[in-house]
């Protein structure tokens, strides 16, 4: 597996909600499982230009409808990232999505399609 940006990210987030108290651990270390499972294939699905990424740190499918599964499991997964990390942040769920689109768009691929804060898309 290619070392990106995000995937170094995602991991490191990952890690730190391992951390969380007993009664999440298990839930965690499922969402961590399956955003690693699933990394590869939405790696090939935004390179072919068939998902991107939004401005509120989610996927959203751009070509037809393939990945629409893949992004709506990989979402879900993300709010319960979102809202743990703002949990222990102070701060909301939205602010720390936000901030990871913004990160997010930093690190991409080029030909990656990204959304820019006024809700245009374009490809890097």
């Amino acid at each position: 597996m290619m070392k990106t940006p995000l995937v170094r990210f995602l991991f490191a987030v990952l890690l730190l909600l391992l951390a969380a108290p007993a009664g999440r651990a298990e839930d965690v270390a499922a969402v961590r499982e399956r955003m690693a499972a699933r990394l590869p294939q939405i790696d090939s699905l935004k390179a072919a230009g068939a998902l991107g990424e939004n401005n509120r740190g989610r996927l959203e499918t751009r070509e037809g409808t393939d990945g629409a599964n893949i992004a709506a499991e990989e979402n879900r997964d993300r709010e319960i990232v979102y809202a743990e990390l703002a949990r222990r942040t102070g701060t909301t769920a939205e602010t720390v999505a936000r901030a990871r689109a913004r990160q997010i768009a930093a690190t991409s691929a080029p030909g990656v399609w990204l959304q820019r804060e006024n809700g245009e898309w374009y490809r890097k």
